[in-house]
């Protein structure tokens, strides 16, 4: 089987950044692709990737397509596509993913439930 390593994004082709110095509190939903390096609290309901940087703090229900951490997470994250834990991770909260891909030295507190791509448990295949 081939490893499938977690490739990094350059800031420069997304969108939106929100900077180190941002606070922000409220609901966030978008379409494109998004990174965050500051801090969040409240809610992220999103169409587009997630992206959040290595010193960024959420605290949040995360739903997105593809959610890509290097900082801290507190709250559940829902992806539609995949969640990539770099080392320098840390979520305390359940994960509901189709694709879950983990680097040695992040740290994951909670449940993770795989459904496959279309929404189906594995499970109610075997029915």
């Amino acid at each position: 089987m081939a490893e499938i390593r977690i490739k990094s994004i350059d800031e420069s082709e997304l969108d939106t950044v929100l900077a180190e110095d941002i606070d922000f509190v409220g609901e966030l939903k978008f379409t494109k692709p998004l990174m965050i390096k500051g801090r969040f609290k409240g809610e992220i309901k999103a169409t587009g990737d997630l992206y959040i940087g290595e010193n960024a703090f959420v605290d949040a229900k995360i739903e997105a397509n593809v959610v890509s951490l290097k900082g801290r997470v507190k709250g559940n994250i829902l992806a539609n596509s995949r969640v990539e834990l770099f080392s320098t991770s840390c979520v305390d909260g359940d994960i509901s993913t189709p694709n879950l891909v983990m680097e040695s030295g992040c740290r994951f507190n909670g449940i993770c439930t795989m459904k496959s791509d279309n929404g189906e448990d594995e499970k109610d295949n075997e029915k």
